[in-house]
């Protein structure tokens, strides 16, 4: 389909919901004036003012052509960026930028304005077009650093090729004219949802007891949505609703179709082979980028602690280079996935584009090793400090900076102590309540600045007492386990017991013996002794063997003596 059949088409689909928009407006208008022609005065008020209320969605909808769509981006990836990113010159990067323009070239398309840096696995283009995207505009290309840290020259060649097409085949500013009617079709069926799920709200609140009482006797409750006003919100948005999925298809079909074409413009410049690895090694970026920032970087913000400078956008290359990692990642590379199939998905399934690039004609150009993709940038380490001022917030700039083996140290011992915190203070409460049974002269008050080894000798002590589900009886217990009695109690405790004896056994090894939890890439931090003694799985078991029916303290009691 040609662009000027793409930009008949798009204005067709908009000009489609101005029309529903128009001639629901007018039906409104007509009850009401009927209403005032022929209904007694205040039936007439009634109407009228209901027929205001329904109109507003719909006139909020109509009105956001204007506001809508004004920054907008297509992207070859999972996602479009949400933020701008790191504008890098030609002065700054010459070399990416005579890359760039090579393959714009080669694609026959004018070059973008400017090229930004995000932190995102994903690239994307955007335009800033002129009278709804008929008219060209400013051109921006967004890389994202992951890409470029991950993929080699010719693979990163093949996506920026694929963005480019998307200038070529003008869909940048068509994109204009489908987002703006996309835009303003959902937020008229939010306008009718938003209100009706308020008179609902209040429905409910009115009823209040008497509702929650009915539910729990198993009758069903009439919340009403707000008596008339409510049904007419849902009747009115009905029309709106089914426009939506209608024009959710159409667009999303012709969207597949631009993905397609601008996988086959890559192909062209960049080489089959390229293409069709750039999009496996994509899609295993995906999934390691997220884990990295899932598993290391969000473990040290939750103790207020970042890694060194660069290392937020720049770390997951630890994950890539790690040979414990590398039969997963081959194995991620093979199976890219299917994807959900969703008839509203703008982009077509990674496998499914994956198969049509490789079914094409050999070229000869084989996706043989090459320099990595980062080696385009001039002092990529500084890049990623820059990036990183740019994209993080003033309050995550001002934490404190630690090297991975410390981070993940003391972010992993933060956790520990939040984990073991319930146990301590049930401990307490046991100890508190022993106490005051014995006589005034046998009284020893707890110190309550013990520290973890003292509080798991107490543990353990307690055990050998019998004491344990005594302890026990003082975590936090649920709904179903406060109800609960005898072995089903345990059982239910259990959980927390163990969790909490776990950590509270990691504190005091590290208090005592000078344990650390030490950085690995490819498994979970790992605590272990100054001679590199790993005790995680003995810890374990030791742990395991307190807690049991028949509980024996000696081997977590020989843990600590050692």
């Amino acid at each position: 389909m040609g662009t000027s059949l793409r930009a008949l088409r798009a204005l067709i689909l908009l000009a489609g919901f101005y029309v529903l928009a128009l001639a629901v407006l007018a039906l409104l208008t007509g009850a009401a004036l009927a209403a005032r022609a022929w209904a007694p005065p205040v039936a007439a008020l009634t109407v009228t003012v209901l027929c205001a209320l329904l109109g507003l969605p719909v006139l909020r909808g109509v009105f956001t052509l204007g506001a809508a769509g004004g920054n907008r981006k297509r992207g070859s990836g999972n996602g479009v960026p949400e933020t701008e990113g790191l504008a890098v010159s030609d002065a700054e990067q010459p070399e990416l930028w005579r890359a760039v323009r090579s393959l714009a070239e080669r694609t026959g398309t004018r070059a973008p304005d400017a090229i930004l840096l995000t932190e995102e696995v994903n690239a994307a283009v955007r335009e800033d077009a002129r009278l709804l995207g008929l008219l060209p505009g400013r051109r921006r290309l967004y890389l994202g650093v992951p890409l470029l840290i991950g993929l080699t020259e010719p693979q990163l060649h093949s996506v920026i090729a694929h963005e480019l097409g998307h200038y070529g085949n003008a869909d940048t500013r068509l994109a204009g004219i489908t987002l703006r009617g996309r835009d303003s079709v959902l937020h008229t069926v939010e306008g009718f949802q938003a209100p009706r799920r308020k008179l609902r709200d209040r429905a409910w609140a009115r009823q209040g007891r008497p509702a929650g009482e009915a539910v729990r006797k198993g009758r069903s409750i009439d919340l009403g949505g707000g008596g008339r006003t409510g049904f007419g919100y849902g009747s009115m948005a009905r029309p709106f609703q089914a426009y939506a999925r209608f024009y959710l298809r159409a667009t999303n079909s012709v969207g597949r179709g631009q993905e397609l074409a601008a996988d086959r413009v890559a192909a062209r410049v960049a080489g089959r082979d390229a293409t069709a690895s750039a999009l496996r090694e994509i899609a295993v970026l995906d999934v390691v980028h997220d884990f990295y920032l899932n598993e290391y970087v969000a473990l040290g913000a939750r103790a207020a602690l970042l890694p060194p400078p660069g290392e937020v956008c720049g770390g997951v290359r630890h994950l890539l280079a790690d040979p414990e990692l590398r039969s997963d990642l081959a194995e991620l590379r093979g199976e890219p996935g299917p994807g959900n199939g969703s008839p509203y998905d703008s982009h077509p399934p990674v496998a499914e584009r994956i198969r049509l690039i490789e079914a094409l004609p050999d070229d000869g150009r084989a996706a043989d090793p090459a320099r990595p993709a980062l080696a385009l940038l001039r002092e990529p380490g500084r890049l990623l400090v820059e990036l990183e001022r740019v994209l993080l917030t003033p309050e995550a700039l001002a934490m404190e900076r630690a090297d991975w083996p410390e981070l993940i140290h003391r972010a992993t011992h933060a956790l520990a102590e939040a984990d073991a915190e319930a146990l301590r203070t049930a401990l307490s409460e046991a100890d508190a309540k022993m106490v005051r049974t014995l006589p005034m002269d046998a009284r020893e008050p707890r110190d309550s600045a013990a520290g973890a080894a003292r509080d798991l000798a107490a543990l353990l002590d307690a055990i050998d007492a019998g004491r344990l589900w005594q302890v026990a009886d003082h975590l936090p217990k649920s709904p179903e386990a406060a109800r609960a009695s005898g072995r089903a109690a345990r059982e239910f405790l259990r959980p927390a017991l163990e969790c909490g004896t776990r950590s509270l056994a990691e504190l005091a090894l590290v208090e005592a013996a000078g344990a650390r939890w030490t950085l690995s890439w490819s498994t979970p931090p790992r605590l272990r002794l100054p001679e590199e003694r790993d005790l995680t799985e003995p810890l374990a078991a030791a742990v395991r063997a307190a807690l049991a029916d028949d509980p024996d303290t000696a081997p977590l009691r020989a843990l600590l003596a050692n």
